[in-house]
């Protein structure tokens, strides 16, 4: 009963999917995070728990639900000559969700609330988040629940796997959190991400696939070169107060 302990095939596709797991949440840290900045600073670190939490229990459910999961890939009906199927339909709504959320984050910080929008952008209800981020955990989820059924047979390695990577994310959601807050341009490419995921889903949910590694490896090359960029600017500024004690 207990051989999977001691077999290699097991541990090896475990440690691979707990790693695919944690990359594919780093899009839902993210968008976390930037919905947890809208509330007040004591509020922030609970609802990136409850965030994380929701998104937890999301993939658990669709983990025990897996023969409802492969019924989503049937055909419900057809569209301009393309099949939509109930996963095609949470893509493309997801998708739409994400872009429309992610453009109306870059116009606000952008162009800055004011007057009343001001008021109501400071007045972010904790609930009004909440539900933005469980929204958003059902379709990374079940992107998260579809690449875990695809790799591993065991439905206790899948289960194991996606609590250990929720627990890694748990633990890096507050850091990301707070750099994302400290730099106003990692927000911004942090949108930018976002908005590309949108698009990403929308595509997934017209069948045109886009494959993920190239998304990622485009959005690690963004991130390397801005923190270049944000450590010549701290040494720029350290140059410009030292130089004043200098005369």
């Amino acid at each position: 009963m207990l051989d999977w302990v001691t077999d290699p095939n097991i541990w090896i596709g475990f440690f691979t999917l707990v790693a695919l797991e944690i990359v594919l949440g780093i899009d839902n840290i993210i968008f976390i995070s930037i919905l947890a900045g809208k509330l007040p600073p004591e509020q922030r670190d609970r609802a990136r728990v409850l965030g994380l939490a929701a998104a937890l229990i999301s993939r658990l459910l669709l983990l025990f639900g897996l023969s409802w999961v492969v019924q989503l890939t049937e055909p419900l009906f057809t569209v301009l000559g393309h099949e939509i199927s109930g996963r095609d339909l949470i893509l493309l709504l997801g998708g739409l969700f994400l872009l429309g959320k992610s453009v109306t984050e870059i116009h606000h910080s952008m162009e800055g609330p004011s007057g009343k929008d001001g008021k109501q952008a400071a007045a972010a209800s904790f609930a009004s988040v909440i539900v933005q981020i469980m929204i958003l955990d059902i379709v990374f989820s079940l992107d998260s629940v579809i690449t875990a059924v695809g790799m591993v047979d065991e439905l206790g390695v899948m289960i194991a796997a996606v609590v250990v990577s929720v627990a890694v994310m748990l633990f890096a959601s507050g850091p990301i959190s707070r750099f994302v807050d400290q730099h106003p341009t990692i927000k911004m490419l942090a949108l930018a991400f976002l908005v590309l995921i949108g698009v990403v889903l929308v595509a997934e949910g017209l069948d045109q696939h886009i494959p993920k590694g190239y998304i990622y490896f485009a959005m690690a090359f963004s991130v390397i070169v801005e923190l270049l960029n944000i450590r010549m600017r701290g040494r720029h500024t350290k140059q410009q107060d030292a130089t004043p004690k200098m005369k």
